[in-house]
């Protein structure tokens, strides 16, 4: 027997069978079942009622097509920018202000004498509560995405996405250094920033506390660079932060605690200011789904203002104890 004339017809036989398998396999009902790969975080949106602290009072609408950042005042008024924009409220959220600004800004910040701080991208203008530019700095560089503006009374810190760096100004825009480049010989690892949320906010002591979001990580500096203290948490859970670049935006409690906002996972949280979760402020179902960029800021009372730019939306919270 010819044992070769009958290999070639076999081998095509189960050729043919196993293309009809597979064929049969993709166009079945068996294509639409659940992946059982596939990773559901569902189960992180969901947040245990006894953990949520804080209560939602009221909210406004800032009648702009897009809102972007959200700082307060010493007297707690709540200024908004957003595209072209610039409204002031007062803390009930009346509105007391607004004006043109003709620029899309990427962050706020207020200092003591009430001048506004908004950052255009790649340089900052300097206006007052009235409408009126009064300064307008040099653009950083070419590459500067700007993210994040801290003001104190000597000190202007700015957070720069597109080169990974913070710089510190004096107030008549004179570099004086920059904060958070590698240096192994500091313990300085970097900014890992993959996208464009990059946080900065001044303590309670005058440090500059920068969000390392690629790694999940606070760091504490002094002005003239030197590092001082850090903490990590990567997690899903409530304790920590996850994805790409979390948190994305923060702000500072009267105790030094953090108050921290998250994509992906989307919710508003408080840790402690030795980084420990403490409790929850907004839960994921507050927002609606593929949210980013939620604004924090923290009034004298320590009420929490969250800016959803999704919905369009100003919130305050404050504690369930004292509603």
């Amino acid at each position: 027997m010819n044992y070769n004339k009958l290999i070639i017809p076999i081998t095509i036989l189960l050729i043919i069978a196993a293309v009809a398998f597979m064929a049969w396999d993709f166009f079945s009902d068996n294509k639409q079942e659940k992946n059982i790969y596939e990773y559901n975080i569902d189960s992180f949106n969901e947040v245990d009622p006894n953990l949520i602290t804080h209560t939602e009072v009221y909210q406004f609408n800032p009648d702009m097509d897009m809102i972007k950042s959200v700082a307060i005042n010493n007297n707690d008024d709540i200024y908004v920018a957003g595209s072209g924009k610039l409204e002031i409220y007062d803390s009930n959220g009346d509105l007391q202000n607004s004006f043109t600004t003709g620029i899309n800004p990427t962050c706020l910040t207020i200092d003591d004498n009430d001048n506004i701080y908004l950052g255009a991208k790649d340089h900052i203008e300097i206006w007052n509560s009235e409408g009126v530019l009064k300064s307008r700095w040099n653009q950083v560089n070419e590459k500067a995405i700007i993210t994040s503006i801290a003001v104190n009374d000597s000190n202007v810190f700015i957070a720069d996405a597109g080169n990974k760096i913070v710089y510190r100004f004096n107030l008549e825009s004179v570099l004086l250094n920059e904060i958070g480049r590698k240096d192994s010989i500091s313990g300085i690892q970097g900014f890992v920033i993959p996208s464009p949320y990059f946080d900065i906010a001044i303590g309670r002591d005058g440090e500059l506390w920068a969000v390392n979001s690629g790694r999940h990580q606070f760091e504490a500096y002094k002005p003239d660079g030197r590092l001082i203290s850090s903490w990590k948490k990567s997690s899903m859970g409530l304790d920590g932060f996850s994805g790409c670049c979390n948190p994305s935006n923060i702000a500072l409690l009267s105790d030094g605690s953090f108050v921290t906002s998250e994509k992906g996972i989307i919710r508003v949280k408080i840790h402690k200011p030795s980084g420990e979760f403490s409790s929850v402020v907004a839960a994921p179902n507050k927002f609606e789904k593929g949210t980013t960029g939620i604004d924090l800021a923290v009034d004298s009372q320590d009420r929490i203002i969250v800016l959803d730019p999704k919905k369009g939306l100003v919130s305050i919270f404050q504690t369930k104890e004292n509603n």
